[in-house]
């Protein structure tokens, strides 16, 4: 969208999305994931979040593959 300058206007969705890549993931946020990375494959039920970051995964389940 061009506004009156002749200048692209971008969404908000764009901008904020364009924010959040640029800005270093919280320690919380980063253990969550390393933690999903180890799981590999399995089930978060139930996560808690406080304040925008996780908190506390009440119920894991782990899946075990025996075939490939």
């Amino acid at each position: 969208m061009r506004n009156g300058n002749d200048q692209t206007k971008s969404s908000g969705a764009s901008t904020n999305e364009g924010q959040l890549a640029s800005k270093p993931l919280h320690p919380a946020w980063s253990a969550f994931v390393r933690y999903c990375t180890e799981l590999q494959h399995g089930e978060i039920e139930l996560l808690k979040i406080q304040d925008g970051l996780p908190v506390l995964a009440e119920v894991i389940k782990k899946k075990v593959r025996f075939a490939s």
